[in-house]
């Protein structure tokens, strides 16, 4: 079994996790279970530091993690000042929020496969991420990510993304529905470890539904500003 974890510590999570936790107690390190390879960043933005490395530079597979790539590519090409077309934030919103794999899967067959991650990656700085394997060239949830290279894109997202594009991508995720359009309940890791508002995208790959159910796929309020 493999685990990535990415972190980009923002006040409200900061803020959660004190409140989570005596006053006394000082955090330890990763405690990663016998037999699970962990690869963990924690960046906290008030500091400009890592807080929490494990393997950081080590490759997972993405799984839907990959799909802000996607949804950023497509953003991309819209340049500044742009509207999304309608028929695109509905797409997006689908692959960000409920994790629709074939919105997914339409826009890796339309926009290049693997020159999806060759672009993000250039433009992000991403030094860890590359393409899914030759024999797989369909799969985009085998795309290779590390720990290190998912903080980079959530900081690119929350410092460096234009305004409109931040503010879309943060606020579907921070919207996502508990259950994913295949049955998952993607709402396990940080959204069950943290009190919100957070914005996470998750990404599972071989494992069953978990039971989740469409009463639990109910989508989460807004954030408070």
């Amino acid at each position: 079994m493999s685990l990535t974890v990415a972190c980009v510590v923002l006040g409200a999570l900061v803020a959660a996790r004190a409140s989570a936790t005596s006053p006394s107690r000082r955090l330890s390190g990763p405690d990663v279970p016998a037999g699970v390879t962990a690869g963990i960043a924690v960046f906290d933005r008030t500091t400009g530091r890592f807080t929490e490395q494990l393997n950081a530079e080590t490759q997972f597979r993405s799984a839907s993690v990959v799909k802000l790539l996607l949804a950023l590519d497509v953003l991309w090409d819209l340049g500044p000042g742009y509207r999304i077309p309608a028929a695109d934030r509905t797409r997006l919103e689908a692959m960000l929020r409920p994790s629709d794999d074939g919105v997914a899967g339409d826009y890796w067959t339309q926009r290049g496969g693997s020159r999806i991650i060759e672009r993000t990656a250039t433009r992000l700085g991403l030094t860890g991420t590359a393409p899914p394997p030759a024999a797989y060239p369909g799969y985009w949830g085998y795309t290779a990510l590390t720990a290190s290279d998912t903080v980079r894109i959530y900081r690119y997202l929350l410092d460096q993304a234009p305004t409109a594009v931040r503010d879309f991508v943060m606020g579907s995720l921070r919207r996502s529905t508990r259950c994913a359009n295949d049955g998952y309940d993607q709402h396990f890791g940080i959204p069950s470890a943290f009190i919100g508002p957070w914005a996470v995208k998750q990404g599972w790959s071989g494992f069953a539904s978990g039971g989740c159910t469409p009463d639990a796929g109910t989508p989460l309020p807004p954030a408070a500003s």
